[in-house]
């Protein structure tokens, strides 16, 4: 083992880091450094040794156990410019540990790979041969692809939109530290990489965090592009290539060429109505143009590039005759553009065919009548040219650029993202009332409004265009022109939020119909029930079973091809019941809903609307695959992934394509060979019942129950700032009168974790454990722990949650509550500690983490530079609630600053 410490050394324990580690020290003690010089050099010598110095008392803090009052006390009314220095170098230094741990990520990949001894745990190479040595066969994996699908769906996050040029010049830093990851460059190269690096953080420096004003939806669309344009189109071709390297590995090489279209991508942004009074038919509109608009332009790109590989000669090789049909036809077709092209080009059919194809995108573009009709056109001429390629002993010619862009056009099309559409039942109640006449519409039993949405499916009224159903019609008007000029791939499900009916389905096929949303006479969108609360995932099944037999519902199931898409919502629920409760219900209604729909006969797919935090059902997605209830999984993973999520894993190309092989091989194995029955699952499952029952309990106590609860959360935690940033198009509150209850699950989550208690990530566990071990024995429970993956996943979740935490600094933002501090902060803390000792009992550990030291070192790198923030947020908070809460001027942006600082420095926050 070697040892290292914080960069820019200082007195504390050592951090223990295997040897394969090492150079990940280096390259944090090396960012480090030019961090300290930029400080010094941008803000001033004494500003360095003041950060070092605070620094250096958050760690004899942590390693030495002192108090907060040293640190806390060089903290206390720093002059407002200087604060937001002092939090912007902070977060400069823990920005240059996160590149580098994910850099090293990489380095540990090319490690695997270089050893030849055997594959890394979770690639597609492992899982493959795993279930080749359990008894699975090419025929049965080739019979899964077909319908095997990994589809993130991005969405907007009103806890972290990083600006686009950050982003870029964060790549910058990457490919610096990727060149020199086998610390093979020469010392001028070195060098050179430096001052690359150097002027990427400099620039990044004198480059404010967020815009001066609050983004649009259009400026969520280029944030979330970035992701998909930038980094996953390049990465989508190189993930087919590694599921191909891995079948032909496995079972031969005969394999390598029935490799299935695996990926898929969809996006929220733009189509995420509810809530939202800026998202509509407008931003539907645009959004599905400027997806368009960007993934034709990388294809020109492509095209332009292989049009310059693509130089064979008619002289030296053959052509198919088709290529020739094809661009003899193309020069008819696109005069101009052919006329453009030199003449000397002329012998190299490819290269004028490409370049003509080029054009036909831009005439696509500009909705010329040129056009491509459609992405199927776009692909069967690249399939044209690589049939050609590999008749005519091209196959080392061109063939594997020519594929990588034709795996994108088969992944991306001309959409680049489904675009989901989401809605409240409740507008579409208010819509169908104005519509139908009938103000008490919503307030009627389900079986009249079941009937009368019958009715209008068979035979829609004439719309009348009242005010409070025009903007709803607007949208599917919106939905049925875009399908005709963007095709059926330009559009994900319908999502109905606060689904508790089968009538809310049927809605959302009335509203089409009135509309003229209609295709071959049937609506031509998947309807996803969405169910959030705890209560609405129990009523799911129900609901369902209702829907499946419903004939006019049934009738539009069968022209969608018998698949049902629903949405199970990990935020609401554990807001409303907290972790335990919502994890079980999830798990239940999983299993419940699995076998309604097999007795129906219908394929059931979830959709998992995931967020960032553990209480939002964060945390490792291949262990949360392996943990879903066996048949639910069904070769399919939709779920959402938000805000910093999607930079940690989709920020980097290596690193994404690390996380979708991840994915893609739990998918394989929880389909294919998902854990056997286990007999002893009755007995887990009835105590699992019972931990979720008193750990509900435990919590709405505290959260619903007590008088006080909500001004204490409004003065324990920055909410009052969150709900006023700049970083994110939708409200923080869906409406109501206020409190716990009106606020969106998101903020609610952020905020917890802001004052560094991740209430919402563990409150409630303790006493449920608690009362559990009393009643099944200590052995009961950790048998569940090591046997059951639902069991064991929840525990590393919720201990994650807890190594986050820190009592000590939540303890001064509830003093910020005044006299409510005293009825609350030793409750809290009490069960912190009995969740703590729960786990730790349960698990047979002596410390938090003890099985995970990859991310509990890693918390430790962090936590130096997350603490001043931390303790700095708490005495501006102080102040500008003094001062009655000034939404502008250098206060509130200093507090801006450390919200921002933070949710970098915690992750995993909302």
């Amino acid at each position: 083992m070697t040892r290292t410490t914080l960069p820019a050394d200082a007195p504390l324990r050592e951090i223990d880091l295997p040897d394969t580690d090492r150079p990940l020290r280096e390259d944090v003690n090396r960012l480090g450094a030019l961090v300290g010089e930029i400080l010094a050099e941008q803000v001033g010598p004494d500003f360095l040794d003041e950060v070092e110095a605070l620094r250096v008392a958050a760690i004899r803090r942590r390693e030495d156990g002192a108090g907060l009052d040293a640190l806390a006390g060089r903290l206390h009314d720093v002059p407002l410019d200087r604060a937001e220095a002092l939090v912007r170098a902070f977060a400069t230094y823990f920005q240059a540990v996160n590149l580098a741990e994910r850099v090293h990520r990489i380095r540990r990949r090319r490690d695997y790979e270089r050893s030849g001894a055997s594959p890394q745990p979770g690639s597609l190479l492992q899982v493959m041969a795993a279930l080749r040595e359990e008894g699975v066969t090419l025929d049965e994996m080739l019979a899964l692809a077909t319908r095997l699908r990994i589809e993130p769906v991005f969405t907007a996050h009103p806890t972290e939109a990083v600006r686009r040029a950050l982003l870029e010049k964060e790549q910058d830093i990457v490919r610096v530290l990727v060149e020199d990851l086998d610390r093979t460059l020469t010392p001028p190269e070195r060098r050179a990489g430096l001052g690359r690096m150097r002027t990427a953080l400099t620039a990044g420096w004198q480059t404010a965090e967020t815009a001066p004003h609050k983004p649009s939806v259009a400026d969520e669309f280029e944030h979330v592009s970035f992701y998909l344009s930038d980094v996953l189109y390049k990465v989508a071709p190189v993930f087919q290539e590694a599921f191909a390297d891995a079948l032909a590995t496995t079972w031969g090489e005969a394999a390598r060429g029935r490799v299935p279209q695996v990926l898929a991508f969809g996006s929220w942004v733009g189509g995420d109505m509810d809530g939202n009074p800026n998202v509509g038919a407008d931003t539907i509109a645009a959004t599905l143009a400027g997806q368009r608009a960007q993934v034709l332009e990388a294809y020109r790109r492509d095209l332009r590039h292989l049009a310059a590989l693509l130089t064979q000669s008619l002289s030296r090789v053959e052509v198919d005759a088709r290529v020739l049909e094809r661009l003899a036809s193309y020069r008819r077709l696109l005069p101009k553009a052919a006329a453009r092209i030199k003449a000397r080009y002329d012998d190299t059919p490819y290269r004028v065919l490409l370049l003509l194809m080029a054009a036909r995108l831009t005439a696509t573009a500009d909705d010329r009548t040129q056009g491509y009709p459609s992405a199927e056109d776009f692909v069967h001429d690249l399939e044209l040219i690589e049939t050609s390629l590999c008749a005519n002993r091209g196959e080392h010619a061109g063939v594997f650029t020519l594929r990588r862009v034709l795996r994108r056009a088969r992944t991306f099309g001309f959409h680049l993202a489904a675009l989901d559409l989401r809605q409240d039942s409740a507008v579409h109640d208010a819509a169908l009332a104005a519509l139908l006449g009938d103000a008490e519409w919503a307030a009627r039993p389900v079986e009249a409004r079941v009937e009368r949405l019958h009715a209008v499916v068979a035979a829609p009224p004439a719309a009348a265009q009242p005010g409070e159903a025009a903007a709803t019609l607007d949208v599917f008007r919106t939905v049925a022109e875009s399908r005709r000029r963007y095709g059926a791939a330009a559009f994900g499900p319908y999502i109905v939020s606060m689904s508790r009916s089968a009538a809310d389905a049927l809605a959302v096929l009335a509203l089409a119909r009135i509309a003229g949303c209609v295709e071959e006479e049937q609506v031509p969108l998947d309807v996803a029930p969405l169910f959030e609360t705890v209560d609405d995932l129990d009523a799911a099944p129900a609901v369902m079973r209702a829907l499946f037999a419903d004939p006019v519902y049934r009738a539009h199931l069968d022209a969608r091809g018998g698949r049902q898409v629903v949405m199970l919502g990990y935020s609401d629920s554990a807001k409303d019941g907290g972790i335990v409760a919502s994890r079980w219900a999830l798990q239940r209604t999983q299993v419940e809903l699995t076998a309604v729909a097999q007795d129906a006969g219908v394929r059931i797919e979830f959709f998992h609307g995931r967020g960032g935090s553990a209480s939002r059902g964060g945390g490792k997605t291949e262990r949360a695959v392996i943990a879903a209830p066996r048949g639910s999984v069904d070769g399919v993973l939709r779920l959402t992934e938000q805000g910093e999520v999607i930079h940690r894993k989709y920020g980097i190309r290596a690193i994404a394509l690390r996380n979708l092989e991840q994915a893609t091989g739990a998918v394989l194995r929880a389909t294919l060979r998902p854990r056997p029955a286990d007999a002893r699952e009755a007995g887990w499952k009835a105590i699992a019942a019972e931990l979720a029952r008193d750990a509900r309990a435990c919590y709405r106590d505290l959260v619903y129950d007590t008088a006080g609860f909500p001004d204490y959360f409004q003065a324990a935690t920055p909410i009052d700032v969150i709900q006023r940033l700049r970083i994110g198009s939708r409200p923080s509150k869906r409406g109501g009168s206020g409190g716990v209850q009106s606020l969106r699950a998101i903020p609610w989550v952020f905020a917890w974790s802001q004052n560094r208690a991740g209430l919402t990530g563990w409150y409630g566990v303790g006493h449920a454990l608690e009362r559990a071990i009393a009643r099944h024995g200590i052995d009961a429970l950790a048998e569940m722990a090591q046997d059951w993956a639902f069991f064991g996943t929840l525990l590393d979740d919720v201990e994650m949650v807890l190594a986050k935490s820190d009592l000590g600094i939540f303890e001064r933002y509830s003093l910020l509550a005044g006299d409510l501090h005293d009825g609350f902060f030793p409750r809290i803390g009490e069960e912190f500690r009995r969740t703590r000792d729960g786990i730790l009992a349960i698990k047979r550990s002596e410390e938090i983490l003890a099985g995970d030291r990859r991310l509990r070192e890693s918390i430790r790198l962090r936590n130096p530079y997350v603490d001043p923030i931390s303790l700095l947020q708490v005495d501006l908070l102080a102040r500008w609630r003094a001062q009655d809460r000034p939404e502008d001027g250098e206060l509130f942006e200093a507090l801006v600053a450390t919200v921002n600082g933070i949710a970098a420095g915690v992750q995993n926050t909302g």
